[in-house]
Formats: structure tokens, C-alpha cells, sequence
């Protein structure tokens, strides 16, 4: 930025005749810095599990391809983080702002919608056991995918479209340049993946006790045995619902109430905690999956082989 300096006011002209201007680099924001650092996690993470699933012909399964597309959007959720950061401090640009709003919109969404289709793969695994593993379901996930980007595209290229607050900044939202209106269809869209997540979680947990209560009958097993069983899973499933409520409905919930007058320390404050989410995935949904455990034991070891054999699980199991 460029500021007039010195005497003769309007001209910022010197005694001698001759301009004086001063760069003002702009103040480095210790939050950016965290998010740009966050941001830096999340590529390394997600860049891991997406490289591991591509470079494995086995892992084309449909729970493979949904965990490769939630670690697909949060690593350019990350990359978007970073992006910005150095945009902002290096390039700044209203049309290079708009394209860094755009990806970071359109991964966050995708993140969030990948994690609703594997809610609803682990509740199809568990509801039609006997019909999931056909070309039904492979056709049903590159649906739910195809849906999926589409959608996030679609939401991401809106800022770029023109909708944007940069010509009516009491249009804006807390997040410049998106518009209220904007982000208050992401904050309602997020609202309504949430309550089917959460419908469908509660409809998981009814499964797996009834599956677990009947293994203990067949088995003869202690009713001390079934208790512990069903308490891990539905312990299992709160951890993925609880994490996930956690890291987005403080943002959520802001985006509905806050104004761009507010404070933008809110806004960090609660943006913060929405990029741990894709920060977490990975452990979550990759990282706990015995064949991806299997796979990057071997490639420490460097005994990778892509054609090693896997055993067939359950997304329910992932």
C-alpha cells in the first residue's frame, strides 16, 4: 500500500518537488500464520492417503473411493488455506481473492458432503449386508460422487459468477468477499448434512445392537460380552459424529447470527476449529483402516507392492 508523505498535502509533494511515498507492507496476522500452518498439516495428511489409494489398484472398492474423496477435498481445503495466506500477504488481488474463496468454499463443501455419503455407504452396508457388494452399490457411489463435486463446484464458482460483496460491502457476510445470502445457503445446506448424519448414525447404532444381541445369542455369549460389544460401537460412532458437530456447528451457527460489522476475531475463533475436521479425517477414516495401515507399513518398510492381497471388510468397519 502506498501513502502520501510529507508537506503540500493533496500532492504528497516534498519541499524539493519530488514524491515521497512509503510501502506499508500489511500486518502479518498471527491467525492467518495458525491457519496457513494448519492448512500445511492438512496437504501433508490428506496428500498421504490420496497418494496411497491411487497408487493401489485394490483399493477400488466403494469405501476406498468415498475415503479418497473426502481426503481429495480436504487436501485442497489445505492447499486452499495456504493459497490464501500467501495471496493475501504476497499478491493481493481482488480477482486471485475471489479464486482462493472459491476452492476453499468448494473444498469445505465437498469434505463435508463426502462425509455424509460414507454415513450413508456405512448405513446400506449394514442395512442390505446381502446386496451391498455388487454393481449396484459401484454405480450408486460414482452417483453420490458425481453429486457431490458437482454440487461443491457449483457452490465455489458462485463468488467467482459474481456473487460477491465487493461492489456492495454492506452485502458482505463475516466472511469477505462471500454475501450474506451465501453463506447463509452453505450455513442451512451444512444444518440439513448434519440432521441426515445424525438420522443416520442413530439408525446405525439400532443395527448394531440388534446385530450384536443376536451374535451373543448364537454364540452363547455373556450378556456382559454383548454390553461391551455394542457400547465400543456406539461408542465409535459418537466419537465420528461428535468430532465432526464439534469442529463445524460453532462456524455454522455463527454464520447464521454474525454480520460483517462484527468483530473478525469471531470469525477466526470459529473457522479455526472447522479446518481441524479435515485435519482429523484422515486419522479417522483412513489411518484406522487396517489395509491403508497394511500399505503404509510397506511402503516404511520399502516392500511396497500395489498387487498385495487385501481382505475384504466392511465400511462399517473403516
Amino acid at each position: 500500500r502506498e501513502n502520501g508523505a510529507g508537506g503540500g498535502g493533496g500532492g504528497g509533494c516534498g519541499g524539493g518537488g519530488e514524491v515521497v511515498s512509503v510501502v506499508q507492507p500489511l500486518a502479518l496476522n498471527p491467525w492467518d500464520v495458525v491457519l496457513c500452518i494448519s492448512g500445511t498439516i492438512i496437504s501433508c495428511e490428506n496428500a498421504i492417503v490420496v497418494v496411497v489409494i491411487f497408487y493401489t489398484p485394490a483399493f477400488r472398492a466403494p469405501m476406498f473411493l468415498l475415503i479418497g474423496s473426502l481426503a481429495t477435498a480436504d487436501l485442497l481445503a489445505g492447499l486452499g488455506l495456504i493459497l490464501h495466506f500467501a495471496f493475501v500477504y504476497f499478491i493481493p488481488s481482488e480477482a486471485v481473492s475471489l479464486l482462493t474463496v472459491g476452492l476453499l468454499v468448494t473444498s469445505f463443501t465437498a469434505s463435508v458432503s463426502s462425509l455424509l455419503t460414507i454415513t450413508i455407504d456405512r448405513y446400506l452396508s449394514l442395512y442390505n449386508a446381502l446386496t451391498y457388494y455388487s454393481e449396484k452399490t459401484v454405480t450408486r457411489t460414482y452417483i453420490m460422487l458425481i453429486l457431490t463435486w458437482g454440487a461443491s463446484i457449483c457452490y465455489g464458482l458462485l463468488p467467482i459468477m459474481g456473487w460477491n460483496c465487493l461492489k456492495e460491502p454492506s452485502t458482505c457476510s463475516i466472511v469477505k468477499p462471500l454475501t450474506k445470502n451465501h453463506l447463509i445457503i452453505l450455513s442451512v445446506s451444512f444444518f440439513m448434512v448434519f440432521a441426515v448424519m445424525l438420522q443416520l448414525y442413530v439408525q446405525i447404532c439400532k443395527i448394531v445392537c440388534r446385530h450384536a444381541h443376536q451374535i451373543a445369542v448364537q454364540r452363547h455369549f455373556l450378556a456382559s460380552s454383548h454390553y461391551v460389544t455394542t457400547r465400543k460401537g456406539i461408542a465409535t460412532l459418537a466419537v465420528i459424529l461428535g468430532t465432526f458437530a464439534s469442529c463445524w456447528l460453532p462456524f455454522a451457527i455463527y454464520c447464521l447470527l454474525g454480520d460483517y460489522s462484527y468483530p473478525a476475531l469471531y470469525t477466526y475463533v470459529t473457522l479455526l476449529p472447522a479446518t481441524y475436521n479435515s485435519m482429523i479425517n484422515p486419522v479417522i477414516y483412513a489411518f484406522r483402516n487396517q489395509e491403508i495401515q497394511k500399505v503404509l507399513w510397506t511402503v516404511c518398510c520399502g516392500c511396497f507392492s500395489s498387487t498385495m492381497p487385501f481382505r475384504s471388510r466392511s465400511p462399517s468397519d473403516v
